[in-house]
């Protein structure tokens, strides 16, 4: 598999497993830049962090989305 392959194996997912594939990605992402700043913050911290953050709407279950209880 090459980077050709990787790209259109990307492209073919869905939507909402893009967004949460970014969404698992923040903590380790944001670790690394603090790391980066001499400023390490432990990802586990990042980690409960981003668990109180509500997350984007398209990762929310279809039921969570509804206006009225079905």
């Amino acid at each position: 598999m090459n980077w050709q392959d990787n790209i259109h194996r990307w492209q073919r997912l869905p939507a909402q497993r893009k967004l949460q594939l970014r969404w698992e990605t923040i903590p380790d992402d944001v670790a690394r830049s603090m790391a980066f700043e001499r400023e390490p913050v432990p990802v586990e911290t990042i980690r409960a962090t981003l668990a109180r953050i509500e997350p984007p709407a398209l990762l929310k279950p279809l039921a969570a989305l509804s206006a009225t209880p079905n």
